[in-house]
């Protein structure tokens, strides 16, 4: 089979025929089917690994599932239990099939075992074709959730119930999709959590009113009103949340902080919640952390070909500080984490120090800071310098002492990752002055800032060009676009949600420090004095970065102004 695979790749181009064989004689006493083994290489995505197995194997490919061909007597025969660790999901499709044959979309196409199990569970054949894990288990939440959707009939059924009585079934359920049996808060919260997750949204608000409750997704940074439900059940649905997070349910008057983790089929999702009074009643805010979106590479941030060449280089330094700066939700720790995936764990020792650890990465050390036991940023930091370490993240400079600590740690001979929140890169300089750093060591440490936003990403499926206003151009800063510069927008479709837009990419302002702005540092010059001077050494401001992403299509011009400043000094 691996011979097979090999010949498949020469012949197809799918995957590196050399690199494949490479991986095969390096894992030539592994066990593992010669599938499992394809599967499970680094350098290969999951994708361009499916593809080469269904070409080897002669059956179709499957790159998305509608989930509304997904026929109703597969989600009846079939448990969702057994599809989602499968990892395989039914589809009619009659120009492909006869006698009643059902196509059988499968992750592991070789497991023939299971797909023998489907065809008894179907009673009639099945044809095997091969899909991605990730369409699969969308395909299975979408097709499973139809089955069940609870918005509307478990507000109706809180309403008629007694809600003293529910109060005491406010209990922990591990799957969203799981809502048989359950008491209809749960189904509801579950629901509300499925239907975040469906939306890619990154927060949920629950926002109470005079007389409603009004529940908020942020998708790709802008708020939306989702749905309103009614204010008689404002006080299960925090219960409900508070016990999933484990917080006080009987504490109403004081603000409260948790977190938990829930399963979405095979997904695992990191929730972090606050509480807050209010007039009407408390307000609830939760976080979506999804693990199974796995971390971005640098490569994949959008930094442009140049600053990260620029980055690369100073990421693998031995000694300095490099500020990652924004806005809460600009993505620094993402960028920071991509930054920690590019190092080489194994020959350098990498500690974190974290508040909260938002992913696991592989060979690094991370710790949680906890006030409560007096474990803040500068006690850990003393207690990681003891541990040998190359290169340390901390997760936030809050104050004077631990920029002060952790300028001398890198001044001691490693190298030290860090977020600030600023506006520009100029302004992380100010703010560590402010902090009371003196002059010599910020500029004796101070080896990059990199200033970062999120924008969103045009939607591709309704992505068409339009000619911006010329006041918008002048404001981004392009003033001659040129005959051929073509500019975008989204018209609005279902899978954007008739938004325009479907994701995030950076804008970055990446300021290196040289002799030149080290000298201005220990003179205490101005921000603005030290951003000009970055200026005319070729650094892009941020509202550059983000022309740039105008121009190649990838967001628009509206975008860049509502998230940058201008750049007149």
């Amino acid at each position: 089979m691996r011979d097979l695979l090999i010949q498949t790749a020469e012949r197809t181009g799918i995957l590196n025929a050399e690199a494949l064989a490479s991986y095969f004689r390096a894992h030539a006493d592994d066990p593992r089917r010669a599938d499992e083994l394809l599967l499970a290489a680094p350098e290969f995505t999951e994708d361009m690994s499916l593809r080469l197995l269904a070409e080897c194997l002669g059956m179709e490919y499957l790159p998305e599932i509608p989930p509304d061909a997904v026929p109703k007597d597969f989600i009846e025969r079939v448990p969702a239990t057994y599809a989602q660790h499968h990892y395989l999901i039914g589809l009619r499709r009659a120009e492909v099939e006869a006698d009643g044959e059902m196509t059988v979309a499968i992750a592991n196409p070789l497991n023939t075992s299971v797909l023998d199990n489907v065809s008894k569970m179907l009673a009639c054949p099945v044809r095997p074709a091969v899909s991605t894990r990730a369409a699969i288990t969308a395909a299975i939440d979408v097709a499973y959730e139809q089955k069940s959707s609870v918005i509307e009939e478990v507000a109706e059924e809180l309403d008629s119930q007694n809600l003293d009585a529910l109060a005491d079934e406010v209990a922990l359920s591990d799957d969203l999709l799981d809502v048989v049996n359950r008491p209809p808060v749960i189904r509801l919260v579950n629901d509300i959590l499925f239907r975040a997750l469906q939306m890619r949204a990154s927060d949920i608000h629950v926002h109470p009113y005079e007389s409603k409750i009004q529940i908020r997704y942020r998708i790709d940074g802008i708020l939306y009103d989702t749905l309103t439900l009614s204010r008689n059940v404002l006080s299960l649905i925090i219960s409900r949340i508070k016990v999933m997070a484990g917080m006080d349910i009987a504490e109403r008057r004081m603000p409260q902080d948790g977190r938990c983790s829930v399963r979405l089929g095979q997904r695992e999702i990191d929730l972090r919640v606050s509480t807050v009074p209010t007039s009407y009643g408390e307000r609830a805010v939760l976080r979506i952390l999804d693990k199974s979106t796995g971390l971005f590479t640098l490569d994949q941030l959008g930094l442009s070909r140049e600053d990260r060449d620029s980055f690369d280089k100073i990421i693998n330094r031995s000694h300095g500080v490099i500020f990652v700066t924004g806005p809460t939700g600009s993505g620094k720790s993402t960028t920071l984490y991509a930054c920690l995936n590019r190092i080489d764990s194994v020959q350098k020792n990498v500690m974190t120090i974290e508040d909260p650890i938002e992913y696991q990465l592989g060979g690094i050390s991370q710790m949680q800071v906890s006030p409560k036991k007096g474990m803040n940023f500068v006690n850990a930091l003393r207690h990681v310098l003891r541990q040998d370490p190359d290169v340390i993240m901390v997760g936030e400079v809050r104050d004077q002492e631990t920029a002060a600590m952790a300028i001398q740690s890198s001044l001691t001979g490693h190298l030290v990752f860090s977020t600030l929140h600023t506006n520009d890169a100029a302004g992380a300089i100010s703010r560590l002055l402010d902090f009371g750093v003196e002059p010599y060591l910020v500029s004796s440490s101070l080896i990059a800032v990199l200033a970062q936003r999120l924008v969103r990403r045009i939607c591709p499926d309704c992505k068409q060009p339009y000619q911006p206003k010329p006041q918008e151009l002048h404001e981004i800063g392009i003033d001659e676009a040129g005959p051929d510069a073509t500019f975008y927008v989204g018209s609005g479709c279902d899978k954007c949600y008739n938004t325009g837009y479907r994701g995030r990419v950076g804008i970055f302002e990446l300021m290196l420090i040289n002799d030149d702005i080290r000298e201005m540092i220990y003179q205490k010059q101005s921000a603005g004095a030290i951003k000009k001077r970055a200026l005319d050494m070729g650094m892009k401001t941020l509202r550059m970065d983000g022309a740039r992403k105008a121009l190649s299509g990838r967001t628009t011009v509206s975008e860049v102004l509502r998230v940058t400043q201008s750049d007149q000094m």
